[in-house]
This record gives structure tokens, C-alpha cells and sequence, in this order.
């Protein structure tokens, strides 16, 4: 079992910044080399793909959050975070944090989200 907890949202202003954490860990987490991805909902659609960093650190981003957001993780790779700079209001949701791995019998695991709220 696996436990992903997203944290660091928040209310700013447009052209402010947020950093949000995404924590995982629980048995057979270093096994499956999960790779760690963001995602953003809003009310009543499906979780929007944001971000991704792979096992190997390699990352990939939304059209919409190039040259604003970074993703990175700590050496130990249980922990990946999101800079977002310069937010817009339409950055505003639900910040979901997803761990998934291509390694058979393990299996993808979501974290409950944290709010970002971006006012213009």
C-alpha cells in the first residue's frame, strides 16, 4: 500500500508563486519506481494532466504551464514538488498528485489534493 499527501496550496494573486509538495511512501514504493505526476480539477470535469517526472528525472509539462511551472524531487525520490510561478486564474483547482509504475502487480495510487486559488 502506498500513501501519496499533497500539500502547499493556497490563495494568491495573479503573478504570485506556490510550491506544492507531493509525499509518498508505504510498502514496495522503491520497488515500482513509480513515476510521479500532477494534475488539476476543476468542478465537474476530469482531473487535467499538469506535469510528470519520471523515475529516471526525466519531465514533461502542459502546453499551458511551460516556462512557469518546474517539477523536481528530493534525491530520495519520495517527495516531488511543484513550482508555480507567475499564476493565472486559470491555474485555479484541485492539485491532485498521482504515483504510477509500469512494473507489474504494482499498482497507481492518488493523493486527495490540495486547493490552489489564484484571484485576478
Amino acid at each position: 500500500q502506498v500513501k501519496v499527501v499533497e500539500s502547499g496550496g493556497g490563495s494568491v494573486q495573479a503573478g504570485g508563486s506556490l510550491r506544492l509538495s507531493c509525499a509518498a511512501s508505504g510498502s514496495g514504493y522503491g520497488y515500482c519506481n513509480y513515476d510521479i505526476s500532477w494534475h488539476r480539477q476543476t468542478p465537474g470535469k476530469e482531473p487535467q494532466f499538469v506535469s510528470v517526472i519520471e523515475n529516471d528525472g526525466s519531465t514533461s509539462y502542459a502546453d499551458s504551464v511551460k516556462g512557469r511551472f518546474t517539477i523536481s524531487q528530493d534525491s530520495a525520490k519520495t517527495t516531488v514538488y511543484l513550482q508555480m510561478n507567475n499564476l493565472k486564474p486559470e491555474d485555479t483547482g484541485m492539485y491532485h498528485c498521482k504515483a504510477f509504475s509500469a512494473v507489474d502487480g504494482c499498482l497507481g495510487y492518488w493523493g486527495q489534493g490540495t486547493q490552489v486559488t489564484v484571484s485576478s
